[in-house]
C-alpha cells in the first residue's frame, strides 16, 4: 500500500513539474515576443532622439559626435513650426469640444430613458465607427465645394469632430451609465428640469470620464493627416502633421535632423496628454455621491 501511495505521489510530482516546465517555457516565449515589440516602438523613438541633436543626422541609427541644438534652432521659425502647430492645437482643441458637447447630448436619452429602436440605434452608431474615412471625402469635397468650406478651419473642425462622435457617443454613454439616476431624481423632486439636472449633476460626476472622451479625440485630432491634406491647402491653415512635408524637397533631399527635432515638438502634447491620461485612470470611482 506504500509502494502504491509513493508511486502515486512520484507521478504527481513529475506532473507538476512538467506544468511548471512548461509554465516558464510559456513564459519565455512571452518575455520574448514582447522584448521584440519594445524593440520596434524603441529603435524609431532613439533614432528620433539621436537625430534630433546630430548635425550630421540622417536616416540610420548613429550616436552624435557632438550635441548640438542647431537643429531646434533651425526650426524655431513662424512659418514652419509655430503657425502649423497652432493649427494643429486649434484643430484639435475644437474637434474634441464639439464632439464631447454633441456625444453628451447623444448619450443623454440613450443612457436615461427606454426607446425602442434604442439598441438598433446604437448598433447603427457603432456601424459609424466601420466607415473609412477615405470612402466619404468625395462627396464631403463636394459639399465643401458647395458651401464654400474650403480651407476653412471651423469647417475642418467640425467635419473632424462628427467623425469622432461614434465612438464618443458609446464612450459617453458607458460613462453616463455609471451615475445614478437617483441623482437626477433627487435634483427634480426640487424643481430642476432635465436639462439642468444634466449640466449640475450628471456632468460634475463623469468630469473624468468627460475628459478621457476629450483627450481620445483630441490625440486623434492630432494626429489626423489625411482630412487636413484635402480640405486645408494654404499653408497658413495646414497642421503640423501635413506641414511635416516641408522638410522633404522635390529631389528626394531630406533635412533629417530638422525633421527629428520637428517631430519631437510635434510629440511634446502627445506625451503630456497621455501622463495626465494616466493621471486621471483611478479617479472614476463615485464615491461619496450618495450617502445611506
Amino acid at each position: 500500500m506504500a509502494a502504491v501511495v509513493t508511486a502515486a505521489s512520484a507521478q504527481a510530482t513529475a506532473k507538476g513539474a512538467g506544468k511548471g516546465a512548461g509554465r516558464t517555457r510559456s513564459a519565455r516565449a512571452a518575455n520574448i515576443v514582447l522584448v521584440l515589440l519594445a524593440a520596434c516602438f524603441l529603435l524609431p523613438l532613439s533614432w528620433l532622439l539621436a537625430a534630433s541633436v546630430n548635425a550630421d543626422a540622417t536616416y540610420e541609427l548613429a550616436v552624435p559626435a557632438t550635441l548640438t541644438l542647431e537643429n531646434f534652432r533651425a526650426i524655431m521659425t513662424t512659418e514652419q513650426t509655430f503657425i502649423p502647430l497652432l493649427n494643429s492645437f486649434i484643430l484639435a482643441v475644437g474637434s474634441a469640444l464639439v464632439t464631447v458637447i454633441a456625444a453628451v447630448l447623444a448619450a443623454y436619452p440613450l443612457s436615461r430613458y427606454q426607446m425602442r429602436f434604442k439598441r438598433p440605434f446604437m448598433y447603427t452608431v457603432l456601424f459609424g465607427t466601420c466607415l473609412p474615412i477615405t470612402a466619404i471625402m468625395v462627396p464631403v469635397y463636394s459639399l465643401f465645394v458647395q458651401l464654400n468650406l474650403l480651407d476653412s478651419l471651423a469647417g475642418t473642425i467640425f467635419f473632424m469632430g462628427a467623425t469622432f462622435l461614434p465612438i464618443a457617443i458609446w464612450m459617453t454613454k458607458n460613462f453616463m451609465d455609471s451615475v445614478p439616476v437617483s441623482l437626477e431624481e433627487a435634483a427634480w423632486i426640487d424643481g430642476a428640469s432635465s436639462m439642468k439636472a444634466l449640466l449640475y449633476v450628471v456632468l460634475p460626476l463623469m468630469r473624468p470620464g468627460l475628459a478621457v472622451v476629450f483627450i481620445f479625440v483630441f490625440l486623434e485630432a492630432w494626429g489626423n493627416f489625411f482630412v487636413p491634406f484635402i480640405l486645408l491647402f494654404s499653408p497658413d491653415n495646414q497642421p503640423a502633421a501635413v506641414s511635416i512635408f516641408r522638410f522633404f524637397d522635390e529631389y528626394g533631399g531630406v533635412a533629417y535632423g530638422e525633421l527629428a527635432a520637428f517631430s519631437v515638438l510635434y510629440s511634446l502634447p502627445v506625451i503630456v496628454l497621455y501622463i495626465v491620461s494616466r493621471a486621471l485612470g483611478g479617479s472614476f470611482a463615485l464615491s461619496g455621491a450618495m450617502k445611506g
